[in-house]
């Protein structure tokens, strides 16, 4: 089940996709995460970002690395935040002409299996959002709390940028190769779950068709997590900023209407 934004229009088949999962202490559950990417859809290649993790996540990667052609390292020289290593992750991918990228979690709470349907979503669109709150998804092991916390931001992101996607913070997603072309990426500055928020709008303002699958989100087990007031404080300013200037833009496009109303043509 999927919710559009735009109709479909007819795309290329996507033969190379590459599989995104940035890394920071995560040795207790990248090995199975990789492992259970390459059963869910053996065709993809996976891209490990490690950001040299102290404990000693990056030399897992290079194991597998070593042991499977379609697994690769990208070892990026410390921690600088999630969308850093998505950036670096997509620039490595459309350097070498992947057709489409995933984002995808380490910790397990992303489950690789639905990867066949959001690929097969993406036939069809230019990004799809692996969706919690739509019809059919669902958060394993979240308490009442988190559970409100994520739908209400998700809600005022949806009523302050007016777009028509109903999970624009999660982060299990795909982007055609194109789209990412087309989103101007060159000046993204945000982090964690705003970063998400900021491609989000930049699909949403360029008409880019956007669909969402739901997937079962299940909490983390294994492992801090790497939510932080910070990360909640820097969401919070840059979606208000960037909501309160598209709805002032609004307000000035219809004053500049009303005061200079288009002339009206009468046959005689």
């Amino acid at each position: 089940m999927s919710d559009r934004t735009t109709p479909a229009t007819e795309r290329a088949p996507l033969s190379r996709v590459a599989v995104l999962i940035p890394t920071y202490n995560e040795r207790d559950t990248v090995t199975g995460v990789v492992r259970r990417v390459r059963a869910a859809t053996p065709e993809v290649d996976v891209v490990i970002l490690d950001d040299a993790s102290p404990d000693g996540t990056g030399e897992i990667a290079d194991a597998l690395a070593a042991a499977d052609p379609h697994v690769h390292v990208l070892h990026r020289p410390g921690k600088h935040g999630l969308g850093a290593a998505y950036l670096d992750g997509f620039g490595w991918a459309l350097e070498r002409g992947y057709d489409a990228v995933v984002e995808m979690d380490a910790d397990g709470s992303h489950q690789p299996e639905h990867l066949p349907a959001l690929l097969e979503a993406a036939r069809d669109a230019d990004v799809v959002i692996g969706s919690r709150w739509i019809r059919g998804g669902a958060v394993v092991n979240w308490p009442l709390h988190r559970k409100a916390l994520s739908v209400g931001a998700n809600v005022y992101t949806k009523l302050l940028l007016g777009m028509g996607v109903n999970d624009a913070t999660a982060g299990f997603r795909v982007y055609r190769a194109e789209a990412l072309h087309r989103m101007g990426l060159a000046d993204v500055a945000s982090q964690g779950y705003c970063f998400q928020v900021d491609l989000t709008w930049r699909a949403s303002r360029r008409d880019l068709v956007i669909v969402e699958v739901p997937i079962t989100f299940v909490e983390r087990e294994l492992g801090d997590s790497k939510m932080s007031r910070d990360i909640m404080t820097e969401s919070l300013r840059r979606i208000t900023a960037w909501g309160v200037g598209y709805r002032t833009g609004q307000l000035r496009a219809s004053a500049a209407r009303v005061a200079h109303p288009e002339p009206r043509w009468h046959r005689l």
